[in-house]
């Protein structure tokens, strides 16, 4: 069978661009359903895209790449597309768009594109080998017990990075690349739970609180923070991670926005006869107040602290600092870190720079997104610079 276009993977990405790359296009993709990352996204809403995405809410080798695909396809033009689809969604948080209804509205949306530029989709669909020819690729692929041998003058890889394997997640952009001797940069678990092998938040598990963090030389997230069986996990939690590495702190303001030696203090001098962990239930989840009661000794009244003493535990739980032991792993990260390297990729096509007709996109591409609906803006954006690209050549 021979196709203009062969596309691996039919989430976000894949049918993205299958929407745009012109006549002659197959999808494929081993699941048997597709867009099930799309389906479970933002608690069964999807989260689409975010009102601010610039390339500065993106981790990569190179900061610059993005941009290119970002401003010919921003995050304004997928609103629009969502809204003439009749589609309702609502803001809620830093900018965060989700649907109103079911994240399958998005999955509708994206299959309808697909059935409109007259692009098939193959479901169930197995890789056996992918390879290069004298015209473009040649895939052999396995449908039931019967291999297909399809023939592509463009080849366009979106089968996404090593996340949540249960849900059929592999590394098989990354062997694809390697295969055709396009470089891949380390790759990580991002926007991921931390873990902590002395289970010291095992006993408050479902605790949550506003926070602001930061780890390593990343940015400040002000977001929840989630106290886990296995460790922290929460919206400021899953965005550091992408910046954390092992054996480092995660620096953690507990109490943002409060001055808490000034309110501290003024609680000692009209009444301070209470121990000091009970005075920070006033400030913190009580049972979250009692952990640091125990783990810093917080027991003597307020009352008979000096100053001093009151403003050092302010700034230790402005700045407390946790290391964690490691993290849960691609097994919930929403996304992996690193990737096919943008050194060896065309930022205004996706295409790679010396093998003609072969694109990579989304996030098996070493591009990685904030939480809060930048990696699906990075989808969208990717897709359409690639399928764009395929349709013009």
């Amino acid at each position: 069978m021979k196709v203009n276009t062969l596309i691996l993977g039919a989430g976000a990405a894949g049918l993205f661009c299958a929407a745009h790359a012109g006549p002659g296009a197959l999808v494929i993709d081993h699941a048997k359903r597709p867009g099930d990352k799309i389906r479970i996204s933002g608690g069964g809403r999807c989260n689409f895209t975010n009102l601010d995405v610039t390339a500065a809410n993106f981790i990569s080798d190179n900061p610059h790449f993005a941009k290119s695909a970002l401003a010919r396809y921003s995050q304004w033009d997928f609103i629009d597309l969502v809204s003439n689809a009749g589609i309702a969604w609502h803001e809620k948080t830093l900018g965060q768009l989700f649907c109103a209804g079911k994240s399958q509205a998005i999955i509708d949306l994206l299959l309808s594109m697909v059935d409109r530029a007259n692009a098939d989709l193959w479901l169930e669909t197995g890789i056996e080998r992918v390879e290069r020819t004298d015209t473009g690729f040649r895939a052999l692929l396995t449908r039931g017990r019967d291999g297909v041998v399809v023939e592509a003058a463009n080849l366009v890889v979106a089968t996404g990075g090593k996340s949540i394997p249960k849900m059929g997640a592999t590394g098989l952009a990354y062997q694809i690349a390697r295969d055709f001797g396009v470089p891949v940069t380390d790759t990580r678990p991002a926007l991921v739970p931390y873990t902590f092998s002395d289970g010291r938040f095992a006993g408050i598990s479902g605790v949550a609180l506003p926070v602001t963090a930061r780890a390593n030389r990343g940015p400040t997230f002000p977001e929840a923070m989630l106290c886990t069986h296995r460790g922290l996990s929460g919206p400021a939690m899953l965005q550091t991670s992408s910046y954390w590495r092992e054996g480092e702190a995660v620096t953690i303001d507990l109490s943002p926005g409060t001055d808490l030696a000034a309110a501290l203090k003024a609680r000692k001098a009209a009444a301070g006869g209470k121990p000091v962990g009970t005075i920070l239930a006033d400030h913190l989840p009580a049972r979250f107040a009692d952990l640091l009661a125990g783990e810093l000794g917080l027991t003597d009244n307020l009352a008979d602290w000096s100053d001093a003493r009151i403003d050092d535990l302010a700034a230790r739980l402005h700045g407390w600092q946790v290391v964690p032991t490691g993290t849960e792993g691609y097994r919930t990260a929403e996304v992996t870190l690193g990737g096919v390297s943008t050194e060896a990729l065309s930022s205004k096509t996706m295409g790679a720079t010396d093998i003609h007709g072969l694109y990579f996109i989304g996030e098996c591409v070493d591009v990685t997104g904030w939480l809060g609906g930048y990696n699906f803006q990075w989808a969208w954006s990717s897709a359409h610079a690639a399928g764009t690209a395929i349709a013009q050549s």
